[in-house]
């Protein structure tokens, strides 16, 4: 069985994207890329909502993540125009567990704080995963954008790369 791991670059002032949902401010490092390349392993899923997938995806001329099944979270996207996606309107825990179950490897959600803050509302988050970068943007779209409640995290995993970029890995308690 999958877990639904949030894994996303933040700002060190509590960003993720510019307020266009820029992300020119992440930094090139080779050993993080290093790092990541071995971290796309423990995935077969990415599940994403809309605007994430219209710049993280569909921005670089593509359909999906190749040999990744895509799942994008929208209430306007046709699934007949998208034939290589799954699209779902409405991310329940119904069916978030259903992802959990067909899974092979764990499900990356990638980018997208509204839909974070979604699953994690409604206990569908496994654990979180923030690269903070070394930069303040100041303006943008925040890790978790307000109203939520307070949730609490176990820190599992750490790694301070020479670049000044810090990962930190968390369990989210249930």
């Amino acid at each position: 069985m999958g877990r639904i791991c949030y894994s996303v670059a933040m700002s060190l002032d509590g960003y993720i994207a510019g307020p266009g949902g820029e992300y020119d401010w992440i930094p090139v490092d080779e050993e993080v890329d290093a790092d990541l390349a071995h971290t796309w392993t423990n995935y077969d899923t990415f599940l994403m909502g809309r605007k994430t997938y219209e710049v993280a995806v569909a921005g670089l001329g593509a359909q999906t993540f190749e040999g990744y099944k895509t799942i994008v979270v929208s209430r306007t996207m046709d699934p007949a125009q998208y034939p290589a996606l799954t699209i779902v309107s409405e991310p329940t825990r119904e069916l978030m567990e259903a992802l959990r179950q067909a899974a092979g490897k764990d499900i990356w959600l990638f980018g997208g704080a509204q839909l974070f803050r979604s699953l994690l509302e409604i206990n569908a988050v496994d654990a979180v995963e923030v690269s903070i970068m070394p930069v303040l943007i100041g303006d943008g779209i925040k890790l978790m954008p307000p109203p939520y409640e307070h949730r609490r995290l176990r820190l599992v995993g750490h790694k301070v790369y020479r670049s000044g970029i810090v990962h930190l890995n968390y369990e989210v308690v249930p």
